[in-house]
């Protein structure tokens, strides 16, 4: 077993504003999007822009930000919300769905791209790249906040959390949801499939990913196991990501190309 260091989740304190590193994990990840963004918006073969990644990043951050915090509200704290509705702001206290989050860039991303007059899916899948990085980082930010835990283990690598050895779930995501999709994704970008694909690719293996944590996570205790003794709350949003993926995909591939 590994003693849990115990870090402090405040990494600077200045008295009335404290810093802390869920927040900055959150900056490592648009940070890391923005760069890869311009980079990758200096190949033609893409169809963008240089000047267009700054915007993205900031349509990307409302819809993270905002969808994340509302989507953790509806599908995982609705009833603490009822009793203090003003923890939908206490961000730094963490609390952010990813499926949230999701669908708060695709909202963004439909905007974003009627003002640019480019189609939807071309607008995912450009975006599809861009946030596993960030993801990864976010899970290392559950985990210095000591949150999110998995299930009591003897493996040699679980944690000593108090009196209890348990599954690092959060290291789990980490590597997985992070930077394993991270480099699935992109390479498989690289190749320039077609339309819908990398947007398809994303949502199959982010959801696998995580419908498989899901087995050695902790869900929320308020929430425990909606079926069987085992099924959780994000393996219910999960399973419709990776189906919704497998026919992305499969559509992508029966469509003609242009010049086909």
């Amino acid at each position: 077993m590994i003693p849990y260091p115990d870090i402090d989740p405040v990494a600077l304190d200045l008295g009335k504003i404290k810093i802390r590193w869920y927040g900055i994990m959150y900056l490592v990840g648009f940070a890391i999007a923005w760069f890869l963004a311009r980079r990758r918006a200096r190949d033609p073969a893409f169809g963008w822009k240089e000047e267009w990644v700054d915007d993205l990043i900031f349509y990307s951050a409302l819809g993270v930000i905002l969808g994340g915090r509302f989507g953790y509200i509806l599908f995982y704290g609705f009833d603490d919300w009822l009793r203090d509705p003003t923890m939908l702001f206490r961000i730094w206290e963490g609390g952010m769905s990813f499926h949230g989050g999701m669908l708060g860039v695709i909202t963004a991303m439909w905007l974003y791209g009627r003002k640019l007059g480019k189609p939807f899916f071309e607008m995912t899948d450009f975006v599809a790249t861009l946030p596993a990085l960030g993801l990864g980082f976010g899970r290392i930010g559950n985990f210095i906040n000591g949150e999110l835990w998995g299930k009591p283990t003897d493996l040699p690598w679980g944690f000593q959390v108090g009196d209890q050895v348990l599954h690092p779930s959060q290291l789990y995501e980490s590597v997985l949801e992070g930077f394993v999709l991270f480099f699935i994704v992109w390479l498989y970008s690289a190749r320039h499939p077609p339309t819908m694909a990398v947007s398809g690719v994303f949502l199959f293996f982010y959801g696998l990913f995580r419908f498989l944590v899901e087995f050695v996570r902790v869900p929320d205790p308020h929430l425990g196991y909606l079926a069987f003794g085992w099924v959780t709350m994000g393996q219910v949003l999960s399973l419709p990501m990776m189906l919704l993926g497998l026919f992305l995909v499969a559509a992508a591939y029966r469509r003609p190309r242009a010049g086909d």
